[in-house]
Formats: C-alpha cells, structure tokens, sequence
C-alpha cells in the first residue's frame, strides 16, 4: 500500500484536532476514490467524441456568456 503526505495550514491542522474521531486518512481515501471514479467516467464519456480542445473552450466560453447573462451579471 502506498503513501501520501500532505501540507496543511496551520489552521486546517487545528480545526483537524478538534475531531479526533475522525480518521482523516479514511476521509482523504475516499476523496481520492471518488476523484478517480470520476475522472474515469469522465474518459468513457469522452473517449469516442471528436472534439478537440479548442472546440471545448469555445463551448465552455459560450455557456459562461450564456450563464452569465441569465444571472444579469452581463447586458
């Protein structure tokens, strides 16, 4: 089995200490898992898609135009 090591705040650290019942190595496996999962579901959803990445940032662009505007954040 493999390690990790991570830096933390000072802060976060204590805010950390304060609950002791939780085994914070278990909380971090799972986002970990969780992470994978999802870019693994992400590599099936696009592994047969002919866009390239230039194409995804204009779509992303334009959404965010779109969204934007909604919000009234944009005339």
């Amino acid at each position: 089995m493999g390690n990790i090591t991570l830096m933390l705040s000072d802060q976060l650290q204590e805010q950390m200490k304060k609950h002791k019942e939780i085994r914070w190595s278990e909380v971090v496996r799972r986002a970990i898992q969780k992470k994978i999962e999802d870019l693994e579901l992400l590599d099936t959803l696009t592994a047969k898609s002919k866009l390239t990445q230039k194409d995804a940032l204009e779509i992303s662009k334009k959404v965010d135009i779109s969204v934007a505007k909604k919000l009234g954040l944009v005339a």
